[in-house]
């Protein structure tokens, strides 16, 4: 049962990122997904929640910048990543809730000019 994170990269301030979740081994239709961020010498941070019912909540630092969605078809949850500056530097990590799996790999975002 792991997640899979992808879709990072160099960004340049104001661009744009869709990051990418698989699920494996596991149904993440009945699981919240979760997106959280950990920026260099800072703890992890949620960021971006959506429930089974496809209720979207988000941290006041990316709000109506980030949407988080998911594909249930595809086993997958998407954050898709607008106006980003370079605040938004970190290690992204996907989960689901309750029952949290092993954090996976992450993916690296790097906004800079």
């Amino acid at each position: 049962v792991r997640v899979y994170e992808s879709g990072g990269g160099l960004v340049q301030p104001g661009g744009s990122l869709r990051l990418s979740c698989k699920a494996s081994e596991f149904d993440f239709s009945i699981y919240t997904g979760i997106w959280y961020r950990q920026a260099p010498g800072k703890e992890r941070e949620l960021i971006a929640t959506i429930s089974r019912s496809d209720i979207r909540e988000y941290a006041d630092s990316v709000k109506g910048r980030f949407t988080i969605s998911r594909d249930n078809a595809k086993n997958m949850h998407y954050l898709q990543m607008n106006s980003l500056t370079p605040e938004d530097t970190a290690v992204y990590y996907c989960n689901r809730r309750p029952a949290p799996v092993n954090w996976g790999q992450g993916t690296q975002v790097t906004v800079s000019s």
